[in-house]
């Protein structure tokens, strides 16, 4: 399964549509079914169409662009292409994406509706770049704080006033919650209007099999992706450098200003075990960053970008794993992958 590619010749268009007829960035815009269920294309976008035609990219100017919708991006339908050096049965789906090459090296179930837990954090943090201000201050509230029991948070308290910045490397490093709504106040108000960007952006970059209700990812039954659909979410986000500054670092001293007007830090681990150490990275193969995610309903998750020999990127996804030993297990088997 292969990507178009801006270099590469368009002169086979008849045979690449007729592969790309089922083409997942071309779900139907309905929603009507639920997390586990597959989804039938009703109405798929043609790869050959420009991106204008469906109002998906907002940055073109000129009315005479002729780009197409999925020149850089994995063309992939709802057959697996498995592999016996993976194991299946340890998550529900996942995908192992060479986006250098375009290609679909491993997926399974990826076209499948799970819920995503943390890993929302990438589309938030993604959309809080395009919209806000890194230098735009926030102070937390009560009711930012209003988290269900178990939440993980950055350890904000009301009162604290910090910079998006700094926002950001609470939300992704140590999955906070709490950043999570402060960030979504800050660029829109609410969590509810922020969820409405969120949407917004997720449909301009084709995941049209997904819908976000929140900006952390805690459990809602109409709170939910596709492996395929984070696939697209993540690429995006890595074009955007404080990203990846982001999700590579790990650890990280956050300044805040207290409510008494001090001057505090916290310091922020990167949950990711790859990035702490806890989980061998096999050789070869170099893991920049990620999102992790656990809710009961949502199994295990981990969504990653890595580098084969520092220069060919790859982003691999594991969705609803029953442990989190079987979530690294199966990673690192796909990471494996990447280094033969």
């Amino acid at each position: 399964m292969r990507c178009t590619d801006k270099n590469k010749n368009f002169s086979n268009r008849t045979a690449l549509r007729s592969r790309t007829a089922v083409l997942l960035l071309a779900l139907s815009l309905s929603i009507s079914a639920g997390c586990g269920q597959e989804v039938t294309i009703e109405n798929p976008y043609d790869v050959y169409e420009s991106p204008r035609a469906y109002g998906l990219n907002t940055t073109i100017n000129s009315s005479s662009d002729t780009s197409f919708f999925a020149e850089n991006l994995c063309v992939a339908d709802s057959q697996d292409k498995l592999s016996g050096d993976v194991t299946a049965a340890l998550s529900e789906a996942a995908g192992l994406f060479n986006i250098q090459e375009n290609t679909l090296e491993f997926g399974k179930n990826i076209h499948q509706r799970l819920y995503p837990a943390s890993t929302t954090k990438i589309l938030t943090a993604y959309t809080a770049l395009k919209h806000g201000d890194l230098a735009a201050t926030a102070t937390v509230t009560e009711a930012e704080l209003q988290l269900e029991e178990g939440s993980t948070v950055c350890g904000l308290s009301v009162g604290d006033t910090l910079s998006l910045e700094e926002l950001l490397y609470g939300l992704m490093l140590c999955s906070g919650n709490d950043a999570a709504n402060v960030i979504a106040d800050l660029v829109s108000g609410s969590s509810e209007e922020f969820a409405k960007l969120m949407n917004q952006e997720a449909l301009a970059l084709g995941a049209t099999n997904s819908h976000f209700v929140n900006p952390h990812g805690l459990h809602h039954e109409d709170h939910y992706t596709t492996v395929y659909d984070m696939y697209l979410i993540f690429q995006a986000a890595l074009q955007e450098k404080q990203f990846v500054e982001v999700i590579s670092s790990q650890s990280h001293t956050g300044i805040i200003t207290n409510a008494s007007g001090e001057t505090a830090s916290k310091e922020w681990i990167n949950t990711n075990k790859y990035l702490n150490g806890e989980e061998t990275v096999p050789e070869g193969v170099q893991v920049i960053g990620g999102k992790t995610g656990t809710t009961n309903a949502a199994g295990y998750c981990l969504v990653l970008y890595s580098q084969k020999g520092g220069t060919i990127p790859y982003i691999s996804i594991v969705y609803k794993s029953d442990s989190r030993e079987n979530l690294y297990l199966e990673m690192t088997e796909l990471l494996e992958k990447i280094s033969k």
